[in-house]
């Protein structure tokens, strides 16, 4: 196993002057517009003169602009690069530049599949066209898959001894599999990969990491792999992970907003962070020796809110390997690999709190010593994605209230300025997603991927109206648990239901209500005292008076089946299937074939 250490790499890892002036170019513009929209702000707020509550408005609106604004000037330098860059997947990886495509393969390459509580029959049949794969490539004696189960259910463990049994007989011979269940998952997904590394780490030089919804071409792996080789500097590389075509109502649209604004973003963010790149957890390469010294994850104090162990372990592993002098850098191609998003409202919140709970934990680390400025940044945004949520409710709460008492509404804002800052939020928000939709629209061969043109603008706006809904009852429900969390509230690690499913009405209610009575009482209280506010105000409470049947509705079957056929939020592998989502039967693949596709 190649083995370097820190001091050993340290004339590799050196930040470059060109990496150097990105970072900072990148800082000017980030902390421009940030004063710039302050400013701005501020003049808006003094209308009837700047007091208490105006300052405190202003603090709330300062704390829901980093997220914002940096992925303003993410997605517009994303887009520059894939309008204007000859290669722009090697301007932000070099390593890329270094392959053909048909090298050996040559590291021991460790497949790690972590599951938890999930059908058997959905993990084989994402891994066994990988497999397939594999052994046709000529290389599937370098590769061993490793079947990670932290599975706590006994009907389940009894169905996973067998079939994956069945399984690995089935590929003796062709390709090794193993399968492993632990019967605690102490520390979580991050605790079943560090015990695999203690196990059967020294065995091999390369993991790639998926998740029980990962799928991805043996293709796709033999990339990762070859990059991997080709720089023995990175100790990390992320590909990018793309929604996996769905039936859900709910997921269509989600991952067709997803898989417009993660290519500018991402693009973007590669160009400026460089060698200090995003960890996803999964679907990616690991390089394993350093990984084993320097990733490991200590057990935080439980005397704190946000104690115990780490559960978003990624983005920690991350900012560890680039401490111990290793590359980490992502790789913004949309052909590695696929992931399925929840199906409803429901189980999209319950993921993004588990998120959310995971993230706080950041705190810890800020102050960690040794990291690279780069990479606390990166903690310290994670945990402003989710502090920002309790400013935006903040502001929707105050906001309303100083409208609701004022005589004028020109005592609380300055109309003009009032509305430039809307109107520049708004653009900012939207930013990621018009960059690629502006260049999915300037290139006619991926103009026909997405369906046709009138196809793709229908789904832009559905997209748009769904996510104006969605993103305020996240925003809820953030600033509900982390409440939650300051009184010693946690969500651990829970299971998903992936299959598509109907939100019974009760079951709505049962989770949105409160949603809903704050968003009507905000919109009732501005309608009988000033009701011209009503049309900025429906940014944040429109889509949390409307939470209940927002989740009922994107839940229903029907409605996601005639958004397949028709195709609205249809992605390119709903119009040219590759051949591991036909081979695998996909439901969309299927339904959305079911109908004459526009040329």
């Amino acid at each position: 196993m190649l083995e370097r250490s820190t001091r050993d790499l340290a004339h590799y890892t050196t930040v470059s002057p060109p990496l150097a002036a990105r970072r900072a170019l990148f800082a000017v513009l980030v902390a421009a517009t940030m004063a710039g929209m302050l400013w701005m702000m501020a003049i808006a707020l003094s209308a009837g003169g700047f007091g208490i509550l105006d300052a405190l408005v202003l603090v709330m609106f300062a704390l829901t602009l980093p997220w914002t604004v940096i992925g303003f000037w993410n997605a517009m330098i994303g887009f520059l690069l894939m309008r204007f860059a000859r290669d722009p997947v090697a301007a932000v990886t070099p390593a890329v530049a270094r392959i053909r495509g048909d090298e050996p393969v040559t590291a021991a390459t460790a497949i790690l599949m972590c599951i938890r509580n999930e059908a058997p029959e959905r993990v084989i049949r994402n891994i066994e066209p990988m497999m397939a794969d594999l052994v046709t490539s000529g290389f599937a004696d370098r590769f061993h898959v490793y079947v990670l189960s932290d599975t706590s259910l006994d009907d389940v463990a009894v169905s996973e001894t067998t079939q994956f049994g069945i399984l690995t007989a089935r590929w003796r011979g062709r390709i090794a599999l193993t399968y492993r269940r632990r019967e605690v998952n102490t520390g979580f997904k991050a605790g079943n990969v560090r015990d695999f590394c203690e196990r059967w780490g020294d065995q091999h030089e390369l993991a790639v990491t998926l998740d029980t919804d990962s799928l991805m071409p043996g293709a796709a792996v033999l990339r990762l792999v070859r990059i991997m080789q080709a720089d023995p500097r990175l100790g990390i590389l992320q590909s990018l992970v793309i929604g996996l075509p769905s039936t859900s109502a709910f997921a269509r649209l989600f991952q067709f907003g997803m898989r417009l604004s993660m290519r500018s973003y991402t693009i973007g963010g590669a160009w400026w962070q460089g060698d200090c790149g995003p960890y996803w957890g999964h679907n990616a390469a690991l390089r394993l020796a350093p990984f084993i010294a320097h990733c490991k994850l200590p057990v935080l104090p439980d005397d704190s809110p946000f104690g115990g162990h780490v559960l978003s372990h990624d983005q920690i592993e991350a900012t560890l390997m680039r401490r111990g002098g290793y590359e980490v850098r992502a790789l913004p191609e949309e052909d590695l690999g696929w992931e399925e998003n929840p199906p409803t409202l429901i189980e999209f919140v319950r993921r993004d709190l588990r998120w959310c709970q995971g993230n706080m934990q950041y705190w810890h680390f800020l102050t960690w010593p040794g990291l690279k400025p780069v990479s606390r940044y990166q903690l310290a945004f994670a945990i402003l994605m989710f502090v920002g949520s309790p400013a935006w409710i903040g502001l929707l709460v105050l906001g309303t209230l100083m409208a609701a008492f004022a005589e004028l509404p020109a005592d609380v804002i300055q109309a003009d300025m009032g509305i430039a800052v809307f109107v520049l939020v708004l653009v900012m928000w939207f930013s990621p997603k018009i960059a690629t939709a502006i260049d999915i629209l300037l290139r006619p061969d991926l103009r026909r991927a997405f369906g046709s043109l009138s196809k793709f603008f229908v789904s832009i706006v559905a997209e748009g109206v769904f996510s104006v809904l969605l993103v305020p009852i996240m925003w809820f429900g953030h600033t509900k648990f982390l409440i939650g969390l300051l009184f010693g509230r946690t969500i651990g690690w829970i299971g998903q239901l992936r299959d598509d499913h109907s939100v019974p009405i009760f079951v709505a209610v049962q989770n949105f209500w409160q949603q809903t009575v704050l968003g009507v009482v905000a919109l009732g209280l501005l309608a009988a005292t000033q009701p011209a506010a009503i049309p900025y105000a429906l940014f944040i409470a429109g889509g949390l008076a409307l939470s209940i049947p927002l989740a009922v509705i994107t839940s229903l079957p029907a409605l996601g089946i005639a958004f397949t056929r028709i195709g609205i939020g249809r992605l390119p592998e709903e119009t040219e299937p590759p051949a591991i989502l036909e081979m695998i039967e996909l439901p969309a693949i299927i339904v959305a074939a079911s109908k004459p596709r526009a040329a």
